[in-house]
């Protein structure tokens, strides 16, 4: 039994082990989850353990860009799932944030990004997306503080998955991540939205993938705002349930000559004014085959300069991973996703 897309309880109710035997299960569950060593079966008074167990896909390539690791999981039908371990320097030392896949490719063709570039080649199971997790703590040793949903994919597109994989990442009886230490982000799925605010997970962020100060800028760079609107999102947000202390995190990809002008930031500025949100400014990191530029330093705080003056709050995201195509917008094997479809193609 795999355990990586369960809950305890759930492997709880298909094993039913009596009173004396519910501890050791918990404790080859949370060692399993967790990427540590289990305790040995033959030393385990349960035997139900020795049917337990964790299939972590290995890691088949890592690649550093300073202090941030892209590690590449091959999964058993030949595609590879991109994660990334991203450190975060803080006060009391430094956390890791670890950025999951939920699918490999995506069905959005954001037209800035390299996963778009894809297209989507299948969603991933909740057993894969926890075992990106699982794979990052044995390999940094317990230290993945934060998990981000925003590596490839659109997770409101793999909505069931998604949420059973944050179900086991919170269990308490395993990995234990706070649900404020989860980020889910989307290109703007409203009907995600949604059913995200009837979970009641108050403590659940939600990161929004804004990228455009208007429609028409926003329909030729995301090809979902032609079906969904920056009014229908922004109506979806509104009624989203946020706590006191809780905002919005809208995240916004700065292109050259696309969407940089001061009348963007304007356009922008008034469609943020009556969201509880912070902007997230992104410099855009360049796919293969990118038509854009990367902004140079001057175009972003010049930027973030007209933004403030409007009353925006703002955060600039440092640039990491850029060189290994690990930055925000670079995941994704294209000539992989070719052969495939090449494959398929001929034996259909």
């Amino acid at each position: 039994m795999d355990v990586l897309g369960l809950t305890f309880d759930e492997v709880r109710a298909v094993l039913r082990p009596r009173e004396h035997e519910v501890k050791p299960l918990r404790a080859v569950y949370r060692a399993l989850v967790c990427g540590q060593t289990p305790p040995d079966p033959t030393e385990t008074p349960l035997p139900h353990c020795a049917a337990l167990d964790a299939d972590v896909l290995p890691i088949d390539r890592r690649l550093e860009d300073g202090d941030l690791t892209k590690f590449v999981q091959r999964t058993h039908d030949g595609l590879e799932i991109e994660s990334v371990v991203v450190p975060m320097q803080r006060t009391h030392g430094i956390w890791r944030t670890l950025c999951v896949s939920s699918q490999v490719g995506c069905a959005r063709g954001c037209t800035f990004c390299e996963t778009g570039q894809l297209g989507l080649l299948r969603n991933l199971t909740a057993s894969e997306i926890v075992g990106q997790v699982t794979a990052a703590q044995r390999d940094f040793a317990g230290g993945i503080r934060n998990v981000v949903f925003m590596g490839m994919g659109e997770p409101l597109d793999n909505y069931d998955n998604v949420i059973r994989a944050c179900r086991v990442l919170m269990d308490p009886n395993g990995l234990s991540l706070a649900c404020e230490r989860l980020t889910i982000s989307t290109v703007g799925r409203t009907e995600g939205i949604r059913k995200l605010a009837r979970l009641g997970w108050r403590r659940l962020n939600l990161a929004v993938s804004l990228n455009a100060p208007n429609d028409e800028v926003r329909s030729r760079i995301m090809p979902i705002n032609r079906l969904e609107p920056m009014a229908t999102l922004r109506e979806a947000l509104l009624d989203y349930p946020l706590r006191k202390c809780q905002f919005f995190m809208m995240e916004y990809v700065l292109i050259p000559g696309v969407n940089d002008a001061p009348e963007h930031a304007r356009e922008v500025a008034d469609y943020l004014r009556p969201l509880k949100c912070m902007l997230n400014m992104i410099p855009y990191n360049p796919r293969s085959d990118s038509p854009w530029r990367a902004p140079t330093e001057v175009e972003v705080q010049q930027f973030l300069g007209w933004l403030e003056e409007l009353g925006q709050g703002c955060k600039r995201r440092i640039t990491k991973g850029r060189s290994q195509m690990a930055a925000c917008g670079q995941l994704g094997n294209r000539a992989l996703a070719r052969r495939r479809r090449r494959a398929s193609a001929e034996s259909g």
